[in-house]
Order: C-alpha cells, then sequence, then structure tokens
C-alpha cells in the first residue's frame, strides 16, 4: 500500500510521462517483452581505463536518470504492468536502471553487453538474446535492460535513454509493437 502510495505522489509531482496508451494495455495484460534502454547516463563514451568490474570506471547514471528510473518503476507500478523477470546488462547503469525501477536485484545476462566487434561474436550475442525472447511463455511482462545498440541491431529502431520498447518475436527479428518514453 505504502509502495502505491509513493508510486501515485511520485506520479502526480514528476510530470507526465510520454507514452502510448496502447503500450500501456499491452504490459497490463502481460505475457509481452520490454527492452529497456538504461536511463540517462553522463558522458558519450566510456572512459579510456573501463573494467566491467569497477563501476567507477564506467560511464553512469546520472542523478536525473536515477530520477528517471525510479519513474520508469513507479509508472510501471501505478500501470499496473506486472513484470515477471528482469534481466540486465553487465554495465552499472543497466544493472542501476533495473535496480532503481524494479526493487530488485535483476539477473546479469551478459549478452545484453554492447554487441561485440567481431561479427560472429556479435550474431552468438545476438541469438542468446532472441532465444530467451522467444522462449519466454510468462504471464507477466519480461523486461530487459539493455542499451541503444543492441536495441537497434534487434528491433531495427533507436531508443532514446530510459525508453521500453515492446516487441515479439517476427522471424529473424523482432517486430516493435509499442513504445513507452520516460522523460
Amino acid at each position: 500500500m505504502l509502495r502505491l502510495f509513493a508510486a501515485l505522489m511520485l506520479l502526480l509531482f514528476a510530470g507526465p510521462a510520454v507514452a502510448t496508451e496502447a503500450g500501456w494495455a499491452l504490459l497490463r495484460e502481460g505475457g509481452y517483452v520490454v527492452l529497456l534502454r538504461h536511463a540517462m547516463a553522463g558522458g558519450g563514451a566510456e572512459p579510456a581505463n573501463f573494467d566491467i568490474e569497477k563501476c567507477a570506471t564506467q560511464r553512469n547514471l546520472s542523478e536525473r536518470g536515477k530520477q528517471q528510473a525510479r519513474k520508469i518503476g513507479a509508472l510501471f507500478a501505478a500501470r499496473a504492468a506486472p513484470v515477471e523477470r528482469v534481466l540486465s546488462s553487465r554495465y552499472c547503469r543497466c544493472l542501476d536502471t533495473a535496480r532503481l525501477a524494479f526493487e530488485a536485484e535483476p539477473e546479469i545476462f551478459e549478452p545484453l553487453d554492447p554487441p561485440k566487434q567481431d561479427e560472429r561474436e556479435k550474431a552468438a550475442q545476438l541469438k542468446a538474446i532472441m532465444d530467451v525472447i522467444t522462449g519466454f511463455a510468462g504471464s507477466d511482462n519480461l523486461v530487459m535492460v539493455t542499451n541503444a545498440e543492441d536495441i537497434q541491431a534487434l528491433a531495427g529502431v533507436s531508443a532514446r535513454e530510459g525508453e521500453a520498447i515492446i516487441v515479439r518475436p517476427d522471424g529473424e527479428r523482432l517486430h516493435v509493437l509499442g513504445r513507452i518514453v520516460f522523460n
């Protein structure tokens, strides 16, 4: 009850999210896959001393990004969009987005890291993601927190920081059913 009250208060004071009602309607039904690009992060490229094991060496969520991640979770709760499972890239900005939005520890899924440079490795990585998506048969929603490059490669669309792309398998690619932008 307290969580719902907090979610409603956040909605009242955080301003409206740009969203399609059709997207929310799908998510209320459950059984969909959401490719969620991490919330707003500072900088444009990884620092030269990047280390996947050390958040201090990565691009991380900005304060605005942390607020955005909390707003994502509040809107999922307020819009009654059930989440069954949350998978995340190992990158700290993705993990933090998942933790702040869904108030739980996400499952780390390495294929959600940015695509590899080697074409064979990249193909294997994208196939691993597609295998999870095509194998998903849950009654609630599967959220996969990732980056713009994976979303582009899988669904053929660009995603803003903090944008949710609702998809379903369509052959070797994904069909976009809806989008939700969280400002």
